[in-house]
């Protein structure tokens, strides 16, 4: 099975997890696809230009 991202198959996925295993260990994978989904997701916010504070109500006018 040939993924449409860079022709990328199932064994040079296998084999780039496994580096980045060795290479960060198992604690900080977590830690990193965390960062890594804030990224995309401020990255997204960008785009469709909207905020977190506009998301959000304001809960200082409500006290």
């Amino acid at each position: 099975m040939k993924l449409l991202f860079l022709g990328l198959g199932t064994q040079e996925i296998i084999i780039i997890a496994i580096v980045a295993l060795l290479f960060f260990g198992g604690r900080k994978i977590p830690e990193l696809m965390r960062g890594l989904g804030k990224g995309v997701r401020s990255f997204k916010e960008g785009m469709n230009g909207t905020d977190e504070t506009e998301k959000k109500p304001d809960d200082d006018k409500a006290k």
